[in-house]
């Protein structure tokens, strides 16, 4: 295998569209990648995800692979999923917590597992290991299982067995650790100032308890943590006192270690998506993730290769990567298990009556009552005014396909129900209107995807409370927005703007549904 050949086998690329294209075909023919990365660009029918993942490896197996391709994407669920039309839809990572019961954890990963193996995706990057101990975290959030090491240790695991035991790679993210951030990585280079003492009772409590239980592949966080590397803002994508001394000396870990996607700002606009390739190989990643960027990824195989004649690289090591990546293949899939697919029988156990009842029994488990002063449950006779926010995205990690239908659950009880948007921005005119017309109903069901102390949103329930109009708050992402508003008479959180989800919520609400709950985070 040439050198070239041999380096390809290191990325995970990305490419848009959903069937093959020219550009993915020349990635494969001439340069071996090892790894497809999948979108919601690449993401139509189950029946177009299955033909699209038979193609790709169609054309590895043309192109003399020894082993079938890689192939993967972000199947958290909840807030960041990825499939869609077809599928079905699971409750994210804070709504397991919510339930308080890890085996559920298992099996809605299992289930899922399930789901995206019968689809040709062999390689999911979850559980997310990250502890959301910072209420003000733009990035992680209800990603997160909740604010406890111990929680997201529970969790953490069972959601990866489960995932193991459909026969799909699992990912622990984002280590380690991205739970206590201020900033999103995606557009900037986060840093975590703890102590070591401090990051091994918390952050690295789930990791290292993962690791123990037969972890998969390890994904590096674009965070930089001083405690741990000392040299000044370099991230742990791209630090051998993170990536080599810690998680493969001190924890332990010889699976496979992967990066984030090396076109995040936190690398790009800083040292560069091909150099950043260089040093993240350097520091002891064995995958090298650059999701979008045909010219960047090709790139990045050169900046290696350039690296090689230096001497700044190995050869020896980039076998020793191939080995981890090798054996990981041997674990999960081969080109046997793949030639005894049937499309017809892989498609039938994708959104199946059994995984749909699993999912809508962990929604009424999740679903959480965090405030009634006696206005619950309401009656179908009332005057009802949906206020929902608009489409709003916490990060660049979240999808906007599922950010819709609070007023369609409500029309369920109350036909006569009516709508109004409302967006933090909106001109103080459009604003005065709205809350015109609002103190005119009886009930307002205000849907928020975030609250800020004295916003749009607080100032509305603020009014309201003068007009004795009665407002229910559903939190259809963060757990917080209750602490945020005060003197609504009613408030639940979904942790997820999934309509299963606000169908569960507001059932309860019309008192038609027993939901059971519990916050995995402390409201401020």
């Amino acid at each position: 295998m040439d050198l070239r050949r041999k380096l390809g086998r290191l990325m995970v690329v990305g490419f848009p569209g959903k069937t093959v294209t020219p550009e993915v075909k020349k990635l494969i023919h001439s340069y071996h990648v090892g790894s497809i990365i999948l979108f919601s660009r690449n993401i139509g029918t189950p029946e177009d995800v299955y033909n699209l993942t038979t193609s790709l490896q169609d054309e590895a197996k043309r192109a003399g692979y020894e082993r079938p391709l890689l192939i993967c994407l972000d199947q958290e669920n909840g807030v960041v999923r990825r499939l869609g039309e077809g599928t079905t839809l699971f409750p994210g990572a804070m709504a397991l917590g919510a339930t308080t019961q890890p085996e559920l954890a298992r099996d809605v990963y299992r289930a899922t597992g399930v789901e995206l193996k019968a689809l040709g995706i062999n390689w999911n990057l979850a559980p997310v290991l990250d502890i959301n101990n910072n209420p003000d975290n733009p990035v992680i959030g209800v990603r997160s299982f909740g604010e406890s090491a111990e929680r997201v240790t529970e969790f953490g695991r069972a959601a990866m067995k489960g995932m193991q035991e459909s026969g799909v790679i699992t990912a622990l993210k984002h280590f380690p650790g991205h739970g206590d951030t201020h900033v999103d990585s995606h557009l900037s280079l986060p840093t975590i100032a703890h102590d070591m003492d401090r990051l091994e009772a918390v952050e690295l409590k789930p990791f290292q308890a993962c690791i123990e239980a037969g972890a998969d592949v390890v994904m590096a966080a674009h965070v930089h943590f001083p405690a741990i590397e000392p040299e000044k803002d370099k991230p742990a994508t791209l630090s051998k006192q993170v990536l080599t001394h810690l998680l493969r000396e001190k924890l332990g870990f010889d699976g496979v270690v992967t990066t984030d996607c090396m076109e995040m700002d936190a690398i790009g606009r800083t040292i560069g998506t091909e150099q950043g390739a260089v040093e993240a190989f350097k520091a002891g990643s064995d995958l090298i993730m650059v999701s979008h960027t045909m010219e960047k990824q090709i790139g990045a195989i050169h900046a290696l290769a350039t690296a090689v004649e230096k001497g700044e690289i190995e050869e020896a090591v980039i076998q020793q990567s191939i080995r981890r990546i090798n054996q990981l293949l041997d674990r999960y899939v081969s080109w046997e298990s793949l030639s005894e697919r049937n499309q017809n029988t892989e498609l039938s156990k994708v959104c199946s009556d059994e995984h749909q009842k699993l999912a809508q029994s962990v929604y009424e488990k999740s679903v959480t009552v965090v405030q009634n002063d006696h206005s619950l449950p309401l009656t179908s006779d009332e005057k009802i005014l949906v206020i929902q926010s608009g489409n709003q995205l916490q990060t660049r990690a979240e999808d906007v396909h599922q950010h819709q239908g609070l007023i369609d659950a409500v029309k369920q009880y109350v036909p006569t129900a009516e709508v109004e948007e409302m967006i933090a921005t909106m001109p103080d005119d459009v604003f005065h209107r709205l809350l015109s017309k609002a103190s005119t109903y009886e009930t307002v069901i205000l849907g928020t995807l975030g609250v800020a102390p004295g916003d749009r949103a607080s100032e509305l329930v603020k009014t309201l409370e003068t007009k004795d109009v009665k407002v229910i708050g559903i939190g259809m992402r963060n757990p917080y927005d209750a602490y945020n508003l005060v003197g609504v008479n009613g408030f639940l959180n979904t942790y997820e703007p999934s309509f299963p989800a606000l169908q569960t919520a507001v059932a309860a609400i019309f008192g038609k549904q027993d939901v059971s709950g519990k916050l995995p985070v402390t409201l401020r």
